[in-house]
């Protein structure tokens, strides 16, 4: 029997965009989640998913053949080197500009992020919350 491994410790368990166009999403996910250390674990003809998320076509049978609306999803990212080059992938494949990398004043001191439209309109989001200490990196489950 395959072990399979999950890292936990957040709010969110998982979640399930159904896009209009698998391929364009993948081809934009894949980029932007290799820059955030984030590996894509599984692709199938209608799905793939990597850690939390979830991106499938409306032909999945999860889907029931409804598009999800739009959403706003937020990437931690290590460093702002990473919140930059997030962006700069987003955008060399097919993202659009939604803000540019940069402190958000509205938000607390040392909130850097970036913010780009993915190819079905959602506002994804890279951040940088600034120099913190974790009491662990992440909950690991086997199962």
């Amino acid at each position: 029997m395959e072990t399979n491994q999950l890292h936990r410790g957040r709010l969110i368990d998982h979640i399930q965009l159904v896009v209009r166009d698998l391929k364009v999403s993948q081809h934009f996910y894949t980029a932007v989640l290799a820059v955030l250390d984030i590996p894509v674990v599984e692709t199938a003809e209608d799905f793939f998913w990597a850690d939390e998320l979830v991106v499938s076509s409306a032909k999945s049978p999860a889907a029931l053949g409804v598009l999800t609306g739009r959403h706003h999803l937020a990437f931690q990212a290590k460093d702002r080197a990473t919140v930059d080059a997030f962006y700069k992938t987003a955008l060399d494949h097919g993202g659009q500009d939604n803000g540019a990398p940069g402190e958000r004043e509205n938000y607390h001191p040392g909130y850097y992020a970036a913010f780009v439209l993915d190819p079905d309109g959602n506002n994804i989001e890279a951040v940088f919350h600034g120099e913190a200490k974790r009491s662990a990196p992440s909950v690991v489950i086997d199962f």
